[in-house]
């Protein structure tokens, strides 16, 4: 019997990566896919990923969490069509 893969399985990991902000270390826990997405804001912009993350840390309303607001980022980046390497596409 061959089990249809559950909703929890289809779901990636919360992977966690460390930065330092303002002189302190700390850890974001982001699923793989906005992992994905961020580093590939990163390369379009010519900055790190830890730069990309120093940006939004500075920007982000002060209640709302950093993991959020780097969500919030790769969403509206998507829908924006700021992936696109090829900009005469939509």
């Amino acid at each position: 019997m061959v089990r249809s893969p559950t909703r929890r399985t289809l779901l990636s990991a919360l992977v966690k990566r460390s930065f330092s902000l303002a002189g302190h270390r700390t850890s974001v826990a982001l699923e793989e896919e906005f992992w994905t997405a961020l580093l590939r804001i990163a390369r379009l912009r010519g900055q790190s990923l830890a730069a990309v993350v120093v940006a939004v840390d500075a920007t982000r309303a002060p209640d709302r969490p950093l993991a959020s607001a780097l969500r919030v980022m790769a969403l509206l980046a998507s829908e924006a069509g700021s992936f696109h390497t090829d900009r005469t596409q939509p």
